[in-house]
């Protein structure tokens, strides 16, 4: 039928039930031929969206609708690192992870700045934005932690709060580019975006918790609770974007504010991971995949050029961040691969950066063409390297968490034994 529908209305599809039955058709065996061969699924939903979208064989666009849903799926991620993290164990690492994350924030700002403007050539606005887009990063691995059961240790705790540092300092860096574009930097910008992001801060994590006990004592429906859940998610992302910030911001302080709400144990957790890595993640990830366009390689050679600066610069400069926290803090090389895979990948703050820069027009050539912030060439480039630095992100984040379950059953079976 597949084959008919296709022979009868050509490509790309677009018949919802037949769109949404491929989607699931993806989801369903890129997991059970990949574990065969040992590679991330999370890799494969990648690739899986590279080769059916608009840049591949054209089966699927990336609308409104995969839009939309990979949007969820990417508040899924942080709201999801937010509600899992150990908080008695955040508080006591508050101070590394505001370590890690200034570390992994000036590295690849100082590299990225100094690269674009002497390798790249381009300007100083334009150098910069590129460098925060190196700078944030996507917990793309969260979702192998959670799986390998080692989500809840010191390493992956000083990450994710890390995380939210540098992410918010990029995008910040994004909005101050932008303004100053626009001329729209001032002293009333800051005094607005300061006061915001407090009010938006204070109503996640005072109000949102005091809401969220009242509906959870008072409903016992999980269904209810678990809708409950998401509209929470749904509306700190909302709330962070009002503020002058990125909504996955949002929502992982809304994870965070729910944290001591939702049981590990309890039948909603299970629900929201449930539901999380079986539609919402997946098809983030497919959605990203949809993005890469390989034939950006056989464009002109600028374009190879800026993705392998791109891509060197942001892997190395979150691996050196990655190094120096592990000799820091003491950790494992398993840990620092962790921190590195969580820390490598760019995807969303990264898109979001690109895309901006990219319809931000600051003037006009002779022949009247719009002279834009980042260019094609710097947009084709980003593409290439989300689909790089994700796949590092997630062949490192693997082989360190399974080092470490290993060894953390091993140590269980001799506790056992004596």
């Amino acid at each position: 039928m597949v084959l008919i529908h296709l022979m009868l209305f050509g490509l790309p599809i677009t018949n919802p039930i037949l769109k949404f039955l491929i989607i699931l058709i993806i989801i369903l065996l890129t997991p059970i031929f990949l574990n065969r061969v040992k590679i991330p699924h999370i890799l494969g939903l990648i690739i899986a969206g590279a080769i059916v979208g608009p840049n591949g064989f054209n089966l699927l666009l990336r609308d409104s609708g995969i839009i939309l849903s990979g949007t969820a799926g990417l508040l899924y991620i942080m709201f999801l690192a937010g509600l899992e993290i150990d908080m008695a164990e955040f508080k006591i690492n508050k101070t590394k992870s505001l370590w890690f994350g200034m570390l992994t924030f000036l590295i690849p700002m100082i590299l990225g700045t100094f690269s674009s403007l002497y390798i790249l050539k381009l300007s100083i606005p334009s150098s910069i934005l590129v460098a925060s887009m190196y700078a944030s990063h996507t917990l793309i691995a969260y979702p192998i932690l959670s799986a390998l059961g080692v989500n809840r240790i010191k390493a992956v705790n000083i990450t994710v709060g890390g995380t939210v540092i540098t992410d918010t300092l990029s995008l910040l860096v994004l909005a101050v580019i932008i303004g100053m574009n626009t001329g729209e930097v001032n002293l009333m910008f800051w005094l607005r975006l300061s006061i915001s992001i407090i009010i938006f801060f204070l109503i996640t994590m005072f109000v949102f918790p005091i809401v969220a006990k009242w509906f959870l004592k008072r409903y016992h429906d999980t269904i209810s609770q678990y809708i409950f859940v998401l509209a929470m998610v749904f509306l700190g992302a909302f709330l962070a974007e009002c503020a002058g910030i990125e909504g996955i911001i949002g929502a992982f302080l809304t994870g965070l504010a729910l944290n001591r709400l939702i049981a590990t144990d309890s039948l909603l957790m299970n629900r929201v991971e449930f539901v999380g890595h079986a539609i919402f993640i997946p098809f983030f990830l497919i959605s990203v995949g949809m993005l890469v366009d390989y034939t950006a390689f056989f464009k002109d050679l600028e374009t190879i050029k800026v993705a392998i600066v791109m891509t060197v610069i942001a892997t190395s400069s979150k691996f050196i961040a990655a190094w120096i926290t592990q000799k820091t803090l003491h950790f494992s090389n398993d840990e620092r691969r962790i921190i590195f895979g969580l820390s490598n990948a760019q995807a969303a703050a990264t898109l979001a950066a690109v895309l901006v820069g990219f319809n931000t027009i600051i003037g006009q050539t002779s022949s009247g063409e719009p002279i834009r912030l980042l260019n094609e060439t710097i947009l084709n480039g980003t593409i290439v390297m989300i689909l790089i630095t994700c796949t590092i992100a997630t062949f490192s984040a693997q082989k360190g968490a399974r080092n470490i379950a290993m060894r953390n059953a091993s140590n269980k079976v001799k506790n056992a034994t004596l």
